[in-house]
C-alpha cells in the first residue's frame, strides 16, 4: 500500500487583485511531498514561492484545486480550523526569525504549546528538550537582542520542533545569516531530516536548493522543474 504523502496539491490557483486587473500567483499547480523528503522551493521573483508558502502553511487558502495535508482537505477550511492544522502539523521559520523581543529564549519557545493549552511543566519539558537538541540548553533566560543572528535562527528552530510537526516550513531561513553560520543551520537540517523530519525550505539561494535533497522550481506560478538529487548522502554547503 502507497504511504499517504503529507502534502498533496491537485490543481491549485491562486489569485490576487491589482488595481483593476487580477494576478495570477499560483496556476493549476499540483505537487505531491511524501514524509521525511526534504524539499527545495526555488524560483525569480514574483515566480510564486511565497504564496505557495502561505497556502502549505495554512496561512491562505486557494482559489480553487485541492490541499491535503496528511491526508484532510483543508482548501475548504476557515480560519479557526486552519489555525488548529497549522498548530498541529507544521513548524514555522521565518527569515526574520520572528521572536517576540522583550521575553526569554524559554517564553519564545514555549509559545506554540500555550494555544494548545498543554499544563506549564510538560510546555517547559518540550521546550528544554527542543532547546537542548539545537544546542542552546545554556541560553533559556536569554533576550534574543542577547543573542547572534545564528543563536535567534537556532531559537526559532526550537520554536518550531516543539510542537513536534509533521512538517517543518523555512522561509528564507538562511537569508540573514552570514555563510560559516549557514553551514551549521543547514548541518541541523541535515540531521533532523536524518531523524525522518520532513523539511521544506522556500529559498532563493542555489546552494540551498543544491544542498537539499529535491529542488521544485516555479515559473509564473507553475512548475517548471521538479529535480531529485541523486544518492541518499547528506551534502553540506
Amino acid at each position: 500500500m502507497t504511504a499517504t504523502p503529507v502534502i498533496e496539491l491537485d490543481g491549485i490557483a491562486k489569485r490576487y487583485r491589482i488595481g483593476d486587473g487580477w494576478f495570477t500567483a499560483l496556476d493549476d499547480l499540483s505537487l505531491r511531498i511524501d514524509a521525511n523528503e526534504y524539499v527545495a522551493i526555488v524560483g525569480p521573483s514574483g515566480s510564486g514561492k511565497s504564496t505557495l508558502m502561505n497556502l502549505l502553511g495554512c496561512l491562505d487558502v486557494p482559489d480553487a484545486g485541492q490541499y491535503r495535508l496528511q491526508g484532510e482537505d483543508v482548501a475548504g477550511l476557515d480560519e479557526n480550523r486552519l489555525a488548529v492544522a497549522r498548530n498541529r502539523a507544521i513548524g514555522f521559520i521565518f527569515q526574520s526569525f520572528n521572536l517576540l523581543p522583550r521575553a526569554s529564549v524559554l517564553a519564545n519557545v514555549v509559545q506554540p504549546l500555550v494555544y494548545r493549552r498543554m499544563a506549564g511543566a510538560e510546555r517547559r519539558r518540550r521546550a528544554l528538550d527542543a532547546l537542548e537538541r539545537v544546542g542552546l540548553a545554556d541560553k533559556l533566560d536569554n533576550l534574543p537582542g542577547q543573542l547572534s543572528g545564528g543563536q535567534r535562527q537556532r531559537v526559532a528552530i526550537a520554536r518550531a520542533l516543539v510542537t513536534r510537526p509533521r512538517i517543518l516550513l523555512g522561509d528564507e531561513p538562511t537569508g540573514n545569516l552570514d555563510s560559516s553560520t549557514t553551514a551549521s543551520i543547514m548541518r541541523l537540517f541535515d540531521a533532523l531530516h536524518a531523524e525522518g523530519q520532513t523539511i521544506i525550505l522556500v529559498t532563493h539561494e542555489a546552494e540551498i536548493a543544491d544542498h537539499c535533497r529535491r529542488s521544485i522550481r516555479l515559473v509564473d506560478g507553475r512548475i517548471a522543474e521538479d529535480r531529485r538529487q541523486p544518492g541518499t548522502g547528506t551534502r553540506h554547503v
